[in-house]
């Protein structure tokens, strides 16, 4: 059963309040069904999602875990699946489709019945949700997904308890829509569940409440004081908002069939500074509209020139291409192109164009994973406003932005500067991801402790 717990006084604390305040715990909720991803299938334990030191199923040899009691946990779900796994293998039975099986599993022996609350009185079955199965019909695509898995599972299944196609296809649609990427504590996926009560919050490309997990167990909180818990005034995004709204559009009708009308996407602005050139003066900080047939800087008069025009769209066309590769980058020479790209950026795209802002996320988290701590610092204290003019002000990218930040400063032995980002991040994370989360104990708060340590400082 879900919650409305007041962040200080604790989970188990039933309040009725008139004011929502940020970081109050909305749901909390464990999955209806869910699957670690294949990408990482042996380095986290398939039922907690714990990494570290894991031992194998010794029947499929596929299937990892963290201690016999997640083995012995996790068996009346795995036990279905144990020795189709291993029939198949070496082939690997894709995350959908491994996801679709347990589901089929899960309705079969009684999943149908669940209720899962989001409020005292309230609560989600699995037949409330959503399938748009007449947009799946007609959206060829998802269709040859469809097909493409039901074939899979009649070999998975040796077939025999596979539902129709119809009624799978209702179950496919269900989880299509219905899903959530299970995130570890820094948003990275890991893999995809099913969760029911979550599934009655709505998306808004500005949202004012965040889902964030501890192991599979999902939490939303909200962001902003709500004047009432009012389950029809609180979203989250189901996508990357750092998108233009064009996008985030297609992204939002592709699986989720509709469009969002949230302030934002209705803002005939908002695309402005996602697109937007910089003055070719270096020493403006003006934003100039590249669609406009604008012939100066309206803040500075520089001159706009046909050529400057022509190269923001070449470098607009350059970028558009890296950012599509860089994502699955994974050696130190994508660090090297990641900085190429922001070269040729600099003076061209304005600091918080999207393109530039996402390049210098991705240069960024290059140098910290090859251990480049100066320019590291530098990418990311310049992140921090493009994260807040994206995000806003609180969210759990930027909490995590100024931890990492903070993290590189105590690395160098500059706890003064490390104390700024480090009180900010505490600022966002309590919020966010809340006081008692893994990351707020176990990485947080050693930081800070270390820091003001190292100064002298009391707090």
């Amino acid at each position: 059963m879900s919650l409305l717990t007041d962040p200080v006084c604790g989970m188990n604390e039933m309040r009725v309040l008139q004011r929502v305040k940020p970081g109050t715990v909305l749901i909390k909720e464990e999955p209806f069904v869910y699957i670690l991803s294949s990408k990482v299938h042996s380095q986290y334990c398939d039922n907690c999602f714990k990494k570290g030191k894991l031992l194998k199923c010794s029947n499929c040899q596929y299937v990892y875990y963290c201690g016999r009691d997640c083995q012995r946990e996790a068996w009346s779900v795995h036990k279905p699946e144990c020795s189709n796994i291993k029939r198949t293998l070496p082939r690997v039975l894709p995350d959908a489709a491994r996801l679709l099986a347990r589901l089929i599993r899960k309705l079969q022996k009684g999943g149908d019945l669940v209720k899962s609350y989001y409020s005292e009185g309230n609560f989600r079955m699995f037949k409330d949700l959503m399938s748009h199965y007449t947009d799946l019909k007609e959206n060829s695509k998802k269709m040859e997904h469809f097909v493409s898995l039901y074939g899979v599972l009649h070999e998975f299944f040796g077939g025999v308890g596979l539902p129709n196609s119809a009624e799978l296809m209702g179950m496919y649609g269900r989880m299509c829509v219905n899903s959530f990427n299970i995130c570890d504590s820094e948003l990275v996926s890991l893999g995809t569940g099913i969760y029911l009560g979550a599934s009655i919050v709505d998306h808004s490309c500005k949202p004012n409440a965040v889902a964030t997990f501890e192991g599979v167990t999902l939490s939303i909180r909200c962001t902003e004081e709500l004047p009432s818990l009012d389950w029809s005034q609180i979203f989250i995004s189901y996508i990357d908002t750092m998108n233009t709204p064009k996008v985030r559009q297609e992204d939002l009708m592709y699986t989720y069939y509709f469009l969002c009308q949230c302030p934002k996407c209705l803002d005939p602005k908002e695309t402005d500074n996602m697109i937007a050139a910089a003055c070719p003066n270096t020493n403006c900080d003006a934003s100039i509209d590249p669609m406009q047939s604008t012939e100066k800087c309206l803040q500075c008069n520089e001159k706009i020139t046909e050529d400057f025009l022509k190269k923001y769209k070449e470098i607009t066309e350059f970028s558009d291409v890296h950012l599509k590769n860089m994502h699955d980058m994974a050696s130190k020479l994508d660090m090297d192109v990641c900085k190429f790209c922001l070269q040729k950026q600099r003076g061209v795209l304005h600091k918080f164009n999207v393109q530039y802002v996402k390049t210098l996320d991705l240069a960024f988290q290059a140098c910290i994973d090859f251990g480049q701590w100066n320019d590291a610092r530098e990418f990311g204290e310049e992140l921090i406003e493009g994260y807040k003019i994206y995000f806003g002000d609180v969210h759990p990218l930027l909490g995590l932005l100024y931890l990492k930040l903070g993290k590189i400063l105590v690395y160098q032995e500059e706890c003064r500067q490390a104390l700024v980002h480090l009180k900010k991040a505490k600022d966002v994370l309590s919020i966010t991801h809340g006081s008692t989360s893994k990351l707020f104990r176990n990485e947080l708060i050693p930081l800070l402790q270390q820091a003001l340590a190292e100064t002298g400082l009391d707090n």
